[in-house]
């Protein structure tokens, strides 16, 4: 308990914006956020409109931090249904190189990203909790900040911003794509709010709502990847947060 209020002091600065920080977004000689957690979920689970309404949530976020003037995607893929093809996530957030709130490059281009070949994948890409900042500046509260019994209570969690909610919504496998249409992987390619009945556990399952998720501080369950690190127990609200998931999810500006 004693580094909660050493973690709070830097979340609580971290909502302030700096001057400095407001003006690389429109200052000559800055460097443009071109990529950002969303600092706030939409709020329906993994019902988040399809691919549209996540793709209209980024854009707004992006607008209300001075950078409305890029177009915006959501690093979210969509599987397979019948008459419409898969869409991999890698391939709706442009070529890249990516930028923080901060200026910080996140990673040079798709291969940095996803460490498409050895020599990539050794070096690594640049997200990880410290760069892995939301559309405000924030670091996104992670696994060992602030733990309290209630942190997988939904309840408890919405009106609690510095509860643990460090999952992000993917729908992908580690190399960005999507994954086959057997199992559900993305709340039905994102328009599901709904929950399996009692007991299927976390992950996909036949005929259960599930989404995959990944970790922008890479401390977590599964493998600890930013993209594809494990599942959900269902695609409700309250079932994201069980497993410390707010329903966020990254937004790249497409260049």
């Amino acid at each position: 308990m004693k580094k909660a209020p050493i973690f709070l002091a830097t979340l609580a600065a971290s909502l302030v914006v700096p001057a400095a920080a407001l003006a690389q977004h429109g200052m000559p000689g800055g460097t443009p956020m071109t990529f950002f957690v969303t600092s706030t979920p939409i709020g329906d689970g993994g019902n988040l409109g399809g691919l549209a309404g996540a793709d209209a949530h980024c854009q707004s976020l992006a607008a209300a931090a001075g950078a409305g003037d890029r177009t915006w995607h959501a690093y979210l893929s969509t599987q397979a249904r019948p008459g419409q093809p898969a869409i991999n996530a890698r391939d709706r957030i442009g070529s890249g190189p990516w930028y923080n709130f901060e200026g910080v490059m996140i990673a040079r281009d798709l291969a940095h990203l996803h460490g498409d070949t050895i020599e990539v994948a050794r070096l690594g890409n640049n997200l990880h909790k410290r760069t892995g900042l939301t559309d405000k500046g924030q670091i996104v509260p992670g696994l060992n900040d602030y733990k309290h019994p209630r942190d997988t209570d939904w309840e408890y969690v919405k009106t609690t911003l510095y509860s643990n909610r460090h999952e992000v919504l993917t729908g992908s496998q580690l190399d960005g794509r999507a994954f086959p249409p057997e199992l559900d992987y993305t709340c039905d390619n994102w328009t599901s709010n709904k929950d399996p009945d009692e007991g299927q556990g976390m992950g996909a399952r036949a005929g259960k709502p599930n989404v995959q998720i990944g970790f922008p501080d890479r401390n977590g369950g599964g493998n600890g990847s930013w993209n594809s690190s494990h599942g959900t127990t269902g695609c409700s609200q309250t079932a994201l947060a069980r497993t410390h998931g707010v329903g966020k999810f990254y937004c790249f500006a497409v260049h």
